[in-house]
Parts: C-alpha cells; sequence; structure tokens
C-alpha cells in the first residue's frame, strides 16, 4: 500500500512514516517507480512503535528492541533493559494511578461543598406567568 494509506491505517502522519524510516524503525519496499509501500507488517510496526512511544520510550530505546520483536530472540542484555522499561512504566502507572485517586478525592469534595453550600432547584417545569 501507499504512505497515504498506510499511514492512516497506522493512525499517523505520513511524515510520521518518512521520519520513522530516517530513524530505522521501519523499512518500507520500494516501487519500481521509487515510491514506497507499506506491507500491513510495516502497519502493525507503526501501530507498536507508537504504542511504545506513548509508553514513554525513546526512538534509539525502540530501535534496540525492535530486532527482538522481529527475531523472538532477546538476549540477557535486552531482557535487562525490558525488565528496566517495564519498572519504569509500572511506577509511571503507580503514580497515575495515585494522582487519579487524589483528583477524584477532590472531585468528590467539590461536588459536596456544591450540593451543600448551592443547592441546586428541583427539576421541574418552568416557571410560567
Amino acid at each position: 500500500m501507499r504512505i497515504g494509506e498506510a499511514a492512516e491505517r497506522a493512525g499517523v502522519s505520513a511524515r510520521a512514516l518518512r521520519y520513522y524510516e530516517e530513524e530505522g524503525l521501519i523499512e518500507p519496499a520500494r516501487s519500481s517507480g521509487g515510491h514506497r509501500m507499506y506491507s500491513e507488517a510495516i502497519v502493525e510496526q507503526v501501530r507498536f512503535i507508537r504504542c511504545l512511544q506513548t509508553a514513554g520510550l525513546t526512538g534509539r530505546t525502540i530501535l534496540t528492541l525492535l530486532p527482538s520483536v522481529d527475531t523472538g530472540f532477546t538476549t540477557p542484555d535486552m531482557v535487562w533493559r525490558l525488565r528496566g522499561e517495564r519498572d519504569r512504566m509500572s511506577a509511571q502507572i503507580e503514580s497515575m494511578v495515585e494522582a487519579r485517586e487524589r483528583l477524584d478525592e477532590l472531585i468528590v469534595n467539590a461536588v459536596r461543598c456544591t450540593v451543600t453550600d448551592h443547592p441546586q432547584p428541583a427539576a421541574g417545569p418552568p416557571n410560567s406567568q
């Protein structure tokens, strides 16, 4: 498929696909006319890259992980790096859960104050005079 369709299917811009190619994260085939041609496997790889980026991994880190994803073979060093990334994400998740819980407390308290301090009128038909 051509770049526009691949970008749409992967949920990124065509510019992002070209950037991923420049960084060595993907390698599309070329048509006889020199146009980039993307396979479904590349679209899936781009989705995975975006997922890892959203989780906070850098392009450089992702680049080092991709060979393990492609081959299923992982070196002891790679396992160590993967565990480190997983631990970092777990800590970030815990921090976000704590922040969400604190926001929930603020919301509950704000709703209590609003209801207590400013009771809302009973719902019903508007007064017509």
